[in-house]
């Protein structure tokens, strides 16, 4: 028993952890290589190579293994991208002709294009729907596929929605000038939208003299240059340019755009659409709603029957059923070396089985698929509901027995009764409501000065009689001008009036606001503590609180908000490129559509192209979006704040009127009058959610049927609780000066608005800081401090702030744009017409 507990006692040896510490040995002069060291080591492994093997890292040759494997990877997927354009297992290589000069043709371009020495088949006319100058080439030497179409740049629309799915682009220019001034304005729209892969052609150089040919060359060449620097002009006069531009056409480098390759879209080949009456039996006209199939090629990503569908210009539909036909342009080249180049092929010719029953891929499952719900539901009860008191009962009785006498139709109930307003009312009521809703108008109004206002009248009232003297004389110099030429008739015929003076009244407002900007007159008939009440003071723009949930619009209630924009757009992407169920890229399948109004087939017909997009989550639903635009050099019309303008942001086009804003990094943003010409704004609109990146065109409907480009740019976010603040600067003048003290005055005409606005901090233009002490009479003067001596040219100035929201005014549809012709001379105003 003693031993054992002897044994017991016995204290273990001590074993040293891998923490021990480990003093740094003695040089000896001698080099051990690694492998050495690890024999040395036995096995043992030091806690700094286990933390590294911990954090995964790699040696400097694994790190290098991994760089080349990454490396061909990528290579590899942009090889197999690139060949599969046009290929078998791809979609045909969609290539637009597009003209930039009234006296380059297009249709000469295709023609050449589809002759017999270029080598290529045509397998089908008419390949797209609706589009007449179209057809599918194959081209058994190069194992690729084409479709060409023509496009006519007077539909800027359709020629927009072209260039978002073609492949390639062939720009039609001239051998002399290059492009005109309406192919300049399209080139600006194409490169804002973004611009795909291109090439241009020049036609009529070899019908130049030989010793022109190279000048020719070299000053289209300095045209091109500014527009494509790294762009290669081909001759096309012979067919044998038309097989070289083929050749460039299939293994030039394509351009990725962001907004389309994320998102699976096709362009209509063939369309048929079937009214819902007479799908269900009961008969109807093709006026109503009904099922549309489209046919076309996958392009882009995969496509699901569970997401809605964009078509652009007329909305979003659900997917009922998603069909497989045989392919129209098959890659057949067993068939097609025997068929002789440049003809016209049966369409039995490929390989596929045209009599094969139509396969359905998919159906979409009504419990699975996305809604087409864009707002939210709004309850106007689901708010605090209180139960009126005695005194508001006995005045509703009191209003009920004092009512007016007013005539109602026959058979109206007095409950009915009360719903009528009369005219007066009514007209009334609409002008209280636009004053409420938006006081622009009532703030620029006020900015004109009343003693301007005073001087005008009188010069108007002296003019008056020397216009009756001079009438005469003018009826007299009116007929001499008519005996010398009708041009300026003429010119004055087609002159609208009315918009020549809404132009020059926005022209003043814009000049006005950049002179003195925010500065409104305090009116003299309504006093501003009721003219101004919705705005207050800030003692720092930058610093001071502004709660962003605090008194939101009812439009706020009929809106979706993510709780993190850019997190659910990274989350939607990723998902969207991880998908690989549905119909993929390069099938050719058939959408089945429901409830699409006749519209649409009605486009189709008139000859305008139809292209679907695929919507991701979320996309149909509405929110507040921002835009960050520049304005574009060729317009210098002012653009006012919550003005109409046409949005053409990613696939979608719409009509709304949006808020401009300063593009800064701060919880506020101010209001932007106009849209300025130096500096990038921030265009705020209610609009279907859209994630980025997507590029945006802003145009300007004229009376005339013209869309004026006005800005372009990129989408910046979708943030409702964005903070647009509009700010109004109240002006004073100081009357009496004593040192720190002035008594100022023009500023407030009443005692009870000093006393309103006394806690708002006063500036200067000169840099006082100061604040309002206390009011002197009865007529607006009041007794100010400031932080230092106040000059008598000085202005005393006091900044107001309001938050405003843009107008609902969201209309998908927009009308068709007329060509746009540049003027040659424009009408200068004189200086004096502005002040």
């Amino acid at each position: 028993m003693v031993k054992m507990a002897a044994n017991e006692e016995k204290q273990q040896g001590h074993r040293p952890g891998i923490y021990k510490q480990k003093n740094k040995g003695h040089k000896h002069g001698k080099h051990r290589t690694k492998g050495e060291i690890e024999r040395l080591n036995k096995g043992r492994v030091s806690v700094m190579a286990l933390t590294k093997k911990q954090r995964k890292e790699q040696r400097k040759m694994d790190r290098r293994h991994k760089a080349n494997q990454l490396r061909k990877n990528k290579k590899a997927m942009v090889l197999t991208e690139k060949r599969r354009l046009g290929s078998r297992d791809g979609p045909p290589h969609l290539v637009a002709v597009v003209s930039l000069h009234a006296a380059a043709d297009a249709g000469a371009v295709t023609k050449l294009l589809r002759g017999e020495d270029a080598g290529g088949v045509v397998h089908q006319e008419q390949c797209i729907s609706g589009v007449t100058d179209s057809f599918g080439l194959i081209l058994p030497r190069f194992k690729q596929r084409f479709t060409f179409l023509s496009q006519n740049t007077a539909d800027i629309h359709a020629l927009l929605d072209v260039a978002k799915i073609a492949d390639s682009i062939v720009f039609a220019v001239d051998s002399t000038e290059g492009w005109d001034s309406y192919g300049e304005y399209c080139l600006s729209c194409l490169f804002a939208q973004g611009l795909p892969s291109h090439a241009l052609v020049c036609q009529g150089v070899t019908d130049l003299p030989v010793k022109k040919r190279v000048d020719s060359r070299r000053a289209l060449s300095k045209i091109i240059d500014a527009r494509f620097p790294d762009a290669r002009l081909f001759p096309l006069d012979t067919e044998q340019d038309a097989t070289l531009l083929l050749r460039h056409l299939g293994t030039q480098r394509q351009r990725k755009l962001g907004y389309r390759s994320r998102r699976s879209h096709l362009l209509a080949q063939h369309v048929t659409f079937v009214p819902n009456g007479l799908a269900e039996g009961t008969g109807g006209g093709p006026t109503g709603l009904g099922t549309l199939c489209v046919s076309g090629y996958v392009r882009g990503h995969s496509l699901r029957a569970d997401r809605l569908v964009h078509i652009s210009g007329h909305g979003d539909f659900q997917v009922i059923q998603i069909d497989a036909p045989p392919d129209p342009l098959p890659l057949n080249l067993t068939t097609h070396r025997s068929a002789k180049p440049g003809k016209d092929v049966d369409m039995t010719d490929g390989g596929e089985n045209d009599n094969a029953p139509v396969r359905v891929l998919m159906k979409s499952d009504p419990s699975t698929r996305e809604s087409l719900q864009t707002e939210a539901e709004v309850d106007p009860m689901d708010g605090e509901q209180t139960w009126p008191t005695e005194t508001e009962l006995l005045e509703a009785e009191e209003a009920r027995k004092n009512k007016r006498v007013m005539k109602v139709p026959k058979g109206t109930s007095d409950y009915q009764a009360t719903w009528i307003v009369d005219d007066d009312e009514d007209e009334n009521g609409e002008m209280d409501e636009e004053s409420s809703e938006d006081d622009d108008d009532g703030m620029l109004d006020d900015a004109m000065d009343g003693e301007d206002d005073e001087n005008n009248s009188q010069a108007l009232d002296s003019s008056c009689s020397s216009e009756a003297e001079e009438e005469e004389e003018e009826e007299e110099e009116e007929v001499c001008s008519a005996e010398r030429g009708g041009e300026e008739q003429r010119y004055d015929e087609h002159m609208d009036e009315a918009a020549e003076e809404e132009g020059l009244r926005l022209y003043r407002e814009a000049r006005a606001n950049e002179m003195f900007p925010d500065e409104v007159d305090t009116p003299l008939n309504t006093p501003a503590r009721i003219r101004f009440q919705r705005y207050r003071g800030l003692k720092s723009f930058r610093s001071s609180p502004w709660d962003p949930m605090e008194n939101l619009p009812l439009n706020y209630s009929r809106i979706f908000q993510f709780q993190s924009y850019e997190r659910t757009r990274h989350r939607v992407l990723a998902e969207a490129a991880a998908e690989e169920e549905g119909a993929m890229v390069g099938w050719y399948v058939t959408l089945h559509m429901s409830d699409v109004p006749f519209s649409v087939m009605e486009s189709v017909q008139s000859g305008r192209p139809l292209v679907l997009v695929s919507l991701l989550p979320h996309e149909q639903k509405m929110s507040v979006m921002h835009l960050l635009v520049r304005r574009h050099p060729s317009n210098t019309e002012p653009i006012k704040s919550k003005e109409e303008l046409v949005f053409h942001c990613g696939f979608r086009r719409f009509r709304a009127s949006p808020i401009f804003s300063q593009h800064t990094s701060a919880d506020k943003h101010k209001m932007e009058r106009f849209l300025r010409p130096d500096s990038p704004a921030v265009v705020s609109v209610y609009a279907p959610i859209t994630f980025s990146p997507a590029g945006v065109l802003l145009f300007k409907h004229r009376d005339d049927g013209v869309q004026d480009l006005v800005a372009t740019g990129s989408l910046l976010s979708c943030d409702p609780q964005r903070v647009v603040l509009k700010r109004i600067v109240l002006s004073g003048h100081p009357f009496k000066i004593n040192r720190r003290s002035a008594v100022v005055r023009y500023m407030f005409f009443n005692r009870e608005d000093i006393m309103w606005f006394k806690p708002v901090e006063l500036r200067t233009k000169w840099g006082r800081r100061g604040h309002i002490k206390e009011a002197l009479g009865t007529h607006g003067h009041m007794k100010c401090l400031f932080d230092n001596q106040l000059r008598s040219q000085d202005t005393v100035l006091m900044n107001l702030y309001k938050r405003v929201y843009p107008r609902w005014t969201y209309d998908p549809f927009v009308p068709r744009s007329l060509p746009w012709f540049k003027r040659e001379s424009a009408v200068e105003l004189d200086d004096s017409d502005m002040e």
